[in-house]
């Protein structure tokens, strides 16, 4: 079980692809099932506290290879099921244009960003922690190419983790802020990031910035090559698909972002520690999301896979599971009246006094603490 539970992020992939395959209401239902079986199933199927003896490691990577043929499987059919009615795809099948409404377009969009976000961002976040240069590192790039965000391999395993829960890091968001700002800051300024990382890093070994050294512009290169491949295959409708379907896995990333660290605060060069990302140990999040729920052991040592990450029960913990925490901070107000408590529990249980004071300092902090 312990291996075949994280096969329920594949069976979600293929669910979603015949979804979209099949067209019309299909496409309603299936959005709106994932959407309530992750939400409730987190609900009324509790915790996974387990920490397993792994014997077969290499299992676990193949599950995260599997990852890019669904990717690639989802952004196929949606060319097909949207392409325009003179589109190569329909030319080189011999088949005809399907009729769909707009309403089915922008749900499609909205079903397959969601499923980049979780196929595509999830697996990359783990797969881009291992070496540059390996084919799990390349395979990453490549599934966050769907995003237009292969540079988050950069940013985010260079910068992010070094600046986690400081002023320095761009994904982490203080408290007050609302998701919305977030969402611009976030992305605006993490790819400042790496850029910056990656001019340093090639400044190191005396090669120029601009050429094909440049993992920042490969990156970029990646996601317009993948734009273009749509816009070949299904004109315009294609291309436009993907824009949405794409931008919607970023904006779902930097709600993710936004919530695994929101308001907790550590000073610049002290090490982090598991009370420095939000978590939570809920099932279908845990075993959809491979194991990113155990966020706080990530961030204490990314060094570790998925598959041994521990649950940290003291860890903070997220108001509820990864989808359903997504939802709050659309609707700040109520995000910020969930919230508040919690950051007053860990103001009180879980910070340092160095960390009180910085938050003192910026006048985040409330009560007396």
């Amino acid at each position: 079980m312990h291996y075949l539970k994280f096969y329920l992020f594949h069976l979600l992939g293929v669910l979603t692809i015949v979804s979209i395959g099949l067209g019309g209401y299909w496409i309603y239902a299936g959005y709106a099932g994932l959407t309530l079986f992750i939400i409730v199933g987190d609900v009324m199927l509790g915790e996974d506290l387990s920490i397993p003896k792994i014997r077969h490691p290499w299992l676990y990577t193949a599950q995260l290879w599997l990852a890019l043929p669904l990717v690639v499987g989802l952004f196929l059919v949606s060319m097909y099921q949207f392409a325009a009615s003179d589109a190569l795809i329909h030319t080189w099948l011999g088949t005809t244009h399907t009729s769909y409404s707009m309403g089915e377009f922008l749900v499609a969009a909205l079903f397959a960003g969601l499923l980049i976000g979780t196929l595509g961002t999830v697996t990359a976040h783990e797969l881009v922690h291992r070496k540059w240069g390996s084919i799990s590192h390349q395979i990453g790039r490549w599934l966050l190419s769907f995003s237009f965000d292969s540079n988050f391999a950069i940013e985010h395993v260079y910068g992010h983790h070094i600046n986690v829960a400081t002023e320095k890091d761009a994904a982490s968001a203080p408290r007050g802020r609302n998701v919305y700002q977030h969402i611009w800051r976030s992305t605006i300024d993490g790819n400042r990031s790496a850029w910056r990382i990656e001019e340093k890093r090639l400044q190191r070994q005396n090669s120029a910035t601009w050429s094909f050294k440049n993992r920042f512009l490969m990156g970029v290169l990646q996601s317009v090559l993948l734009l273009g491949l749509a816009y070949m295959l299904a004109g315009t409708s294609g291309l436009v698909f993907l824009i949405i379907a794409g931008t919607v896995a970023k904006i779902d990333l930097e709600i993710v972002n936004y919530m695994e660290h929101y308001g907790l605060v550590r000073k610049v060069g002290k090490r982090v520690f598991p009370r420095h990302s939000w978590n939570t140990t809920t099932k279908i999040s845990s075993w959809t999301l491979f194991n990113l729920t155990r966020h706080a052991h990530h961030h204490a040592n990314a060094n570790v896979p998925f598959q041994n990450l521990k649950p940290f029960t003291d860890a903070p913990i997220m108001p509820s599971g990864y989808l359903g925490t997504m939802l709050l901070p659309l609707i700040p107000p109520l995000w910020y009246k969930v919230m508040e408590p919690k950051l007053a529990q860990w103001d009180a249980t879980h910070a340092s006094e160095e960390e009180l004071a910085l938050l003192r300092e910026s006048g985040q902090l409330k009560g007396n603490v």
